[in-house]
């Protein structure tokens, strides 16, 4: 915890050092006028850093549930799908606030953010709510169709119940995080999400093993972290010259709602289609037994950590690019995607490397002694990271697409990985080839996204670099 300490307070002097903004003014001169390659790396490193740990609290539910059984393994698998969908809701209002605020701001409208900030965190908080109510109704039909086994379902319906409780603070979060991250004040976002991190991790075994609440435990640790990270988020959007959130500026409107979907749409289809993905993943897995759900969930959430440092470095472009699209200096714009794109792609074959060469002792971590589940994970491993250079150009150019309002091309690249090519690919796929099928799905998924992605990137790029001249 110390060291942890430390490493928080060399990169908040770093920030500090470098962006003391006493107004949203001082901000946006900032964001336009620093190199691209300094600013989107010290953007970056506070929001790698957080979705790195947000990452591992996830794998630490993974790790510490292992413990227990198979099944309760599988259960957490299946309700990350649920998850998924309530971060969408997070995302839509997040992204899409978030976008529109950090051009308003590029472009000096600093009373129409204002506007769009309320807009955006009020109506989340409101749609976690109505999540929340709406899924305990339902809780047992939703438990299968999520993917729950027979055998699997009782520990299912104990973490989703506890779960739910925290979706109005999960929403209403990730608002507050990328409604900041847009701001160019990653550092204060992060400090609220790692925050949360920390004490889900510190929470899990004390409320798993020590009080003997199993599954159960790991529910509430994460639903009383997210709760404690709302809070602490709440705090650190008052600081680093931030727009304050208050309730007499929303004021919603058709407009702003547009605006919402138009930069959000993108994030809703990306986590929306992942869970979708997810629960036919679950039900694809579920025909070779329950092992071959907890394998295909570990290499979920391994994939997941190994992708959040590329999303991370991503979002610290994302305000860079919402910035300077809005005050058309688009050169900056696409110097800051090429330099994301190039240092991703070869930290990402280098990464691909490492966890292939190492996949068995990864997936043994999670589930020591079940030979079936170290197995299916392994390959399935393999196959996901075999692919994965190929992210840095579908990430990147999604980011660029979705911060610049380009809500349309954004929304078919961030469907492309796991709705238009994965679904219909996890249904043929272990058609022909049985449960390698299941295990390389994403993998394939992944190569035809590329094929779809540069096209749409580059129709961008070539319209930025006319404008440029013109």
């Amino acid at each position: 915890m110390e060291a942890d300490h430390d490493v928080l307070g060399k990169i908040r002097e770093r920030q500090e050092k470098n962006m003391k903004f006493e107004s949203a003014e001082q901000k946006r001169n900032y964001m336009l006028e620093e190199p691209v390659e300094k600013l989107v790396c010290r953007l970056a490193m506070p929001t790698i850093l957080s979705m790195l740990v947000t990452s591992f609290y996830n794998m630490a539910d993974t790790f510490f549930v292992g413990r227990i059984n198979t099944q309760s393994t599988a259960a957490v698998g299946v309700v990350f799908s649920l998850m998924a969908i309530i971060q969408a809701v997070g995302f839509l209002f997040g992204h899409g606030s978030g976008n529109y605020i950090s051009r308003k701001l590029g472009a000096g409208d600093i009373e129409e953010a204002q506007k769009m900030s309320a807009v955006g965190f009020f109506t989340s908080f409101m749609a976690g709510i109505v999540i929340m109510v709406g899924c305990m109704f339902f809780i047992e039909p939703l438990s299968y169709l999520l993917g729950s086994t027979e055998t699997i379902q009782p520990y299912t319906v104990a973490y989703l119940r506890i779960i739910l409780i925290g979706a109005p603070a999960m929403t209403a979060s990730l608002v507050l995080n990328n409604q900041m991250r847009f701001q160019g004040s990653a550092f204060y976002a992060m400090i609220g999400i790692v925050s949360g991190a920390v004490i889900n991790i510190a929470l899990d075994p004390i409320l798993i093993f020590g009080c003997d609440m199993g599954i159960a435990g790991a529910a509430l640790a994460t639903t009383v972290s997210q709760y404690l990270s709302f809070i602490f988020l709440l705090v650190m959007i008052r600081k680093g010259g931030n727009i304050q959130i208050r309730f007499q500026n929303f004021k919603p409107s058709l407009h702003f709602y547009i605006e919402v979907i138009r930069g959000g749409i993108p994030s809703l289809f990306r986590q929306g289609l992942a869970s979708v993905a997810t629960i036919c993943l679950n039900h694809a897995a579920g025909v070779y037994g329950d092992a071959a759900i907890a394998g295909m969930s570990i290499v979920s959430r391994i994939m997941m950590f190994v992708n959040s440092a590329l999303i991370g470095f991503g979002q610290g472009f994302q305000p860079v690019c919402g910035f300077n699209y809005g005050a058309k200096k688009y050169k900056r714009v696409l110097d800051a995607f090429f330099f994301c794109v190039k240092v991703a792609f070869f930290s990402l074959a280098g990464i691909a490397v490492v966890v292939y060469i190492f996949a068995p002792g990864l997936v043994t971590v999670f589930r020591k002694g079940d030979a079936d589940v170290i197995e299916v994970g392994t390959a399935a491993l393999r196959y996901s990271v075999m692919a994965l250079p190929l992210s840095s150009w579908i990430i990147m150019c999604n980011m660029m697409l979705q911060s610049i309002g380009k809500g349309l091309k954004a929304s078919i690249v961030a469907s492309a990985r796991q709705g238009i090519f994965f679904l219909p690919l996890i249904a043929i796929l272990p058609y022909f080839f049985g449960l390698i099928g299941v295990e390389a799905c994403q993998a394939v998924s992944d190569l035809f996204a590329l094929t779809v992605s540069i096209p749409l990137g580059v129709s961008v790029i070539r319209e930025m670099r006319q404008e440029e001249k013109s």
